[in-house]
C-alpha cells in the first residue's frame, strides 16, 4: 500500500471549504433546466454496449445479453438495463446558461468533495439497441447539513431528464449528491478504525454458493396474485469488491463525466480543461481526484481507510436483483435508494428484499418492495424501496405509467430546440 499525502501536500491541494456564498450561488439554480452537451463514453446504444454494460455489473440476464433470447420475449428485442439510460449521453444542443447566472457560479463548490448518497428513478419506456440517448437536467433542491463524518455539508439533488431520439421520456433521475469538505473529513477519521476484509476459503465457499443458486426468473413469469406481503426476493452476492470491479464498470461504459479518467494526450487534455480536477499523486503525478475508487492512498488522504466503490455500482447491483426477481413479464418502474455507508475494497454485499405492499394503480397491478445491502461486518450499507408492475396472468402485458403531460412537453420543446439549431 502506498504512502498517504503528508499533511501540508495536502493542504495545498484541498484548501477549499463550504462558504455562505457558495451556499446561496448555489440557490441561484434552482429549477434552471440546461440541455446536457456532454458527450459520454455510449451515445447510441447498440447489443454490444448493451451487453457490455451489464457484464461490467456482474449481471448475465439474457434479456440484455443474448438478442436470439430476448426477441422470443415480449420486448422482441435486447433492451437496456434501467439505469444504464444514466450513464449514456449524446450532447443535446440547447439555449446556454444565461452569462449572468453563468457567471455568478463560476468556481462553485471549487475544492470541495462530492459523492453520490442516494438516487430516485421513474421509468416510462424501455430503451433499444439503435436508440440514441438525450437529457437536460437541473437542481431541484439545495440543503445545508451538519454531518457527524465531515462536518458542514450540502446535499443537492439534480433531475436529470432522459429521452430517445424521438424526444420520448424515456426516465427521470434524480441524483443525491452530497458536498463536504475533504480536510474537515481527514481530520474527523470516523472510520480510520476499519480493517480490510480478510477472507479464508471456507468463507469464500460460502459467498460462492450464493452466487450458484443465483440466476434470472427469465421467462418463467412472476404473477402477481402469485406473490404475498412479507414474501422474500430472494439473495444475491456482490464481491468481494476489487479493482477489477471498478475498472469492469468504467470498461462497461461508466464515463463519470465531465471527470472522465482518460489517457496520454487526451488526459491531457484533460488536465488543461479542469487542472482542478488532476492531484498529484505520491510520485509527483497529476491524476484525477476520483482515483480515490481504486488508489487507497488517496483515499486515506481524505479520510477513509482504503478505496471504495462508486455508489451508482451498488444502485446498479440493486436493478439487477430487482429485474432477476420478476422476470421478462415484470417492470421495474420506480426506485428509490440511500446509500448509508461506504463499500470498501475486499467487503462483501449481500442482497435481500421483501414485499411490503400490493396495489393496483390505473389498470396496473403493482407490488412495494424492500431491498437491503448488507456487508460481511453485518452493517447496512444501502437500503432502497422500489415498485415494480407485475402481469395479472400468464400471457398478459405490463404497461409503464404514462409520462407526465407536463414533462413530455418539456422534452419535446427541448429537442426541437436541439434540431432547430442543428439545422441552422
Amino acid at each position: 500500500m502506498s504512502e498517504a499525502l503528508k499533511d501540508d501536500e495536502w493542504d495545498k491541494a484541498t484548501s477549499n471549504t463550504i462558504t455562505d456564498e457558495d451556499i446561496e450561488r448555489g440557490r441561484l439554480l434552482l429549477g434552471v433546466d440546461v440541455a446536457n452537451n456532454h458527450r459520454e463514453y455510449i451515445q447510441t446504444l447498440t447489443y454490444d454496449s448493451i451487453r457490455n454494460f451489464a457484464h461490467g455489473c456482474g449481471n448475465d440476464n439474457p434479456l440484455h445479453c443474448d438478442p436470439a433470447y430476448a426477441r422470443r420475449t415480449r420486448w422482441g428485442d435486447v433492451i437496456a438495463p434501467g439505469m444504464m439510460i444514466g450513464t449514456v449521453n449524446a450532447p443535446l444542443r440547447g439555449d446556454p446558461m444565461p452569462a449572468e447566472l453563468k457567471a455568478k457560479i463560476k468556481g462553485l463548490f471549487r475544492g470541495i468533495h462530492v459523492f453520490v448518497s442516494g438516487s430516485k428513478w421513474e421509468w416510462f419506456r424501455a430503451a433499444y439497441p439503435g436508440d440514441t440517448i438525450y437529457s437536460f437536467a437541473g437542481q431541484e433542491s439545495l440543503e445545508v447539513k451538519t454531518s457527524e463524518f465531515a462536518g458542514r455539508s450540502v446535499i443537492r439533488v439534480n433531475r436529470h431528464v432522459k429521452m430517445n431520439q424521438r424526444g420520448e421520456v424515456i426516465a427521470t433521475y434524480r441524483v443525491l449528491m452530497i458536498l463536504t469538505e475533504r480536510k474537515t473529513a481527514r481530520e474527523k477519521g470516523k472510520y480510520a478504525e476499519i480493517k480490510p476484509a480478510r477472507y479464508d476459503d471456507s468463507e469464500i465457499a460460502k459467498i460462492d454458493a450464493i452466487y450458484a443458486n443465483e440466476g434470472a426468473r427469465g421467462a418463467t413469469p412472476l404473477l402477481w396474485d402469485d406473490v404475498a406481503v412479507g414474501d422474500s426476493l430472494g439473495t444475491m452476492a456482490k464481491g468481494p469488491l476489487t479493482v477489477t470491479d471498478v475498472m469492469c464498470f468504467h470498461a462497461g461504459g461508466y464515463g463519470f463525466w465531465p471527470y472522465a479518467p482518460a489517457a496520454g494526450r487526451i488526459g491531457y487534455k484533460n488536465r488543461q480543461r479542469i487542472p482542478g480536477f488532476y492531484i498529484k499523486n505520491q510520485y509527483g503525478v497529476p491524476d484525477v481526484a476520483q482515483r480515490l475508487h481504486w488508489d487507497d492512498s488517496w483515499a486515506q488522504a481524505i479520510g477513509n481507510p482504503m478505496a471504495y466503490d462508486y455508489g451508482v455500482m451498488r444502485e446498479n447491483y440493486l436493478y439487477h436483483y430487482l429485474t432477476d426477481w420478476c422476470g421478462d413479464a415484470g417492470i421495474v418502474i420506480a426506485l428509490h435508494d440511500e446509500v448509508r455507508k461506504f463499500s470498501y475494497m475486499g467487503d462483501t454485499q449481500i442482497i435481500t428484499g421483501e414485499v411490503t405492499g400490493k396495489r393496483e394503480e390505473e389498470g396496473r397491478k403493482l407490488v412495494d418492495v424492500q431491498v437491503r445491502m448488507t456487508n460481511q461486518r453485518g452493517q447496512e450499507t444501502l437500503k432502497a424501496t422500489a415498485t415494480v408492475a407485475l402481469p395479472a396472468q400468464p400471457g398478459s402485458m405490463v404497461a409503464f405509467p404514462p409520462v407526465p403531460p407536463d414533462l413530455q412537453q418539456r422534452a419535446l420543446d427541448m429537442f426541437a430546440r436541439h434540431c432547430a439549431l442543428a439545422d441552422g
